[in-house]
């Protein structure tokens, strides 16, 4: 079965399409300092993790981790090997980071380790990595307090080193299990054109002992391998699927049934073809072959602006989807032929544009090229090419319209995807092609429900809730950040960007020292217009801009609803955004 080609589904409530931009402020930052005792547990890359996916994964890290079940406090691994906590209640009178839990081995001593990594799985479970392939889960003993004591429950060495991404715990058939996903990039030696490498993601069920048993139990180990580390990466909370956004696709691997089944069906395809189309500037022409005897009467063809279903008397439509571009559908037709065939015409609605596909995502039709078609393509790329190097190059030669293209704008990843893969058929059900809406960032709203993303949409920023729906509306579009996909683009030193959990406000920090502040439009006091049109004004977006006294690199960055925090190798920040309710 191929996955579904879906679409995110834009709310145009909360566009502003009247939004102008962000002014500058200079209210003032409330900023606190604490000092750490041991530096933060930084692993510096290896001579041999000289990629981008490693640069991605574990260069890039973010060494700062937040409870989600409990608000402002937030938590790191120093170089002793210690989880720290930092838990605020008054921001002028911080006290120093307590330590809840301690990994039994000398971290030290491995040479070849990446950096430590932990998720809170839910109020009382918490996900560990040492960063040498050790899993780790830990019970909270006061659920309430993150403070509260931490309880090693299960350890167990599985393999190279990893990073722990997400965690969930659920109950099936009475039993609690927690899934968890981690990621690793691995040497591959049969990739001798590309990097050398190739991402792995571990997909492992555990189930927590009951009162009858000891230990945990590990039930399922499932792999994927893609060549791009993904951005973005998390287990429905009722584990029975998992939501990946990556430049390259990822693919299940090690499950000999399901290779069998994919070679069957792509030798099905190459054997035949449902139909084959034709096209011109005008229309588009669909020649479909058909059992002998067919009737007049047994088609059922339906056409709409920009859907199709093609169908036999009594039987589940073979051909139905949307179509790659819209069609004028009162103008559309179809006629029988010789009783073995159905040549269907699509009226093109714009004159003039090509069509890559029939219908999005659908394999079964064959494309043939009309030749008098090709040839006057090549008459008309005939001035590109020149058996000369070069002949006259100040010959016709174009203008340029630097406003076409901004370099900001450009990006390698403007062909990553959204997949959804379910877990029991080990394969891809939903796919979205997110083209230049790029990835900004993750963050956890609600819990209980799986992170939330941010995508580019033309200028805005779209956060973006994935739900376990039966339908195909598997993601919401909750909030925007208005024009904030176009100023983060021109922060060219950018490490790190979030928002708050209640999307009052946005904020991204440099590598060094700064950290810029993106807050909602407001209403205003005062009586304010706009220059240009004289509408009065009433609500304004502020951007405000704190500086930290330090010259060490950031390592983390966290956002609550009332606080920022910025974690360096030897102190950590708490910036006081909003004062709360």
């Amino acid at each position: 079965m191929e996955a579904a080609n879906c679409s995110l589904r834009v709310n145009r409530e909360l566009l502003d399409p009247k939004f102008e931009s962000y002014k500058l402020s200079l209210d003032p930052l409330p900023c606190y300092g604490v000092d750490l005792d041991a530096a933060v547990a930084e692993v510096k890359l290896r001579d041999d993790q000289y990629t981008l996916d490693h640069m991605q994964a574990y260069g890039m890290y973010n060494y700062l981790h937040s409870n989600p079940w409990c608000s402002d406090s937030v938590f790191y691994v120093d170089q002793l090997g210690r989880i720290m906590n930092l838990a605020v209640t008054l921001d002028s009178a911080l006290g120093k980071p307590i330590e809840v839990f301690r990994f039994p081995s000398d971290l030290s001593a491995y040479d070849r380790r990446v950096c430590s990594s932990m998720h809170f799985t839910s109020t009382n479970w918490v996900t560990l990595s040492d960063g040498t392939g050790t899993l780790y889960l830990v019970h909270i003993a006061k659920a309430d307090h993150p403070a509260g004591k931490w309880d090693l429950r299960f350890n167990q060495e599985l393999g190279d080193p990893f990073i722990v991404l997400h965690s969930i715990l659920f109950v099936q058939e009475g039993v609690q299990i927690i899934d968890v996903l981690l990621l690793n990039v691995e040497k591959d030696d049969l990739d001798v054109q590309g990097s050398g490498f190739h991402v792995s993601l571990e997909w492992i069920s555990l189930a927590l002992p009951n009162q009858d048993e000891c230990k945990c139990e590990i039930l399922k180990r499932r792999k994927l391998h893609g060549k791009s580390v993904p951005h973005y990466a998390a287990i429905e909370p009722d584990g029975n699927g998992l939501m990946i956004i990556s430049y390259k696709p990822f693919k299940f691997i090690g499950n000999e049934q399901n290779q069998a089944e994919e070679e069957s069906m792509e030798q099905d395809e190459k054997k035949d073809h449902l139909y084959v189309w034709q096209q011109t500037a005008d229309d588009v022409t669909l020649t479909i072959a058909l059992p002998d005897g067919t009737t007049k009467d047994d088609i059922k063809i339906h056409f709409a602006p920009s859907h199709i279903t093609v169908s036999l008397k009594e039987q589940k439509p073979f051909l139905k989807g949307p179509l790659y571009s819209v069609i004028d559908h009162e103008s559309s037709t179809w006629v029988l032929k010789d009783e073995r065939r159905v040549e269907v015409t699509l009226a093109k609605k714009n004159i003039g544009s090509m069509w890559t596909e029939v219908v999005i995502g659908d394999k079964q039709g064959e494309f043939i090229a009309d030749p008098a078609q090709c040839a006057a393509i090549a008459e008309q790329l005939m001035h590109l090419t020149s058996e000369d190097l070069n002949p006259d190059p100040d010959v016709d030669k174009p203008p340029c319209n630097p406003q076409e293209l901004e370099e900001c704008d450009v990006s390698l990843e403007d062909c990553a995807t959204l997949c959804r893969f379910d877990g029991s058929r080990l394969k891809a059900t939903h796919v979205v092609n997110l083209g230049s809406n790029q990835f900004l960032f993750s963050l956890v709203v609600t819990p209980e429900l799986m992170p939330c993303f941010s995508l580019r949409h033309d200028v805005d920023a779209l956060l973006w809730q994935p739900r376990s729906a039966p339908d195909d509306n598997l993601w919401e579009h909750v909030s925007t950040f208005n024009a904030l996909g176009y100023v983060q683009a021109s922060k060219r030193d950018k490490k790190f960007f979030t928002c708050a959990p209640n999307s009052s406000y946005a904020a991204l920090c440099e590598c060094v020292r700064r950290i810029f502040i993106y807050r909602q439009p407001t209403p205003v006091d005062t009586l304010l217009y706009n220059r240009k049109e004289g509408r009065r004004v009433g609500q304004v977006a502020k951007q405000q801009v704190a500086s930290l006294e330090t010259n060490h690199t950031i390592l983390g960055f966290q956002a609550s609803n009332d606080r920022l925090f910025v974690l360096t190798t030897k102190k950590l920040f708490v910036i006081r955004v909003n004062n709360g309710s």
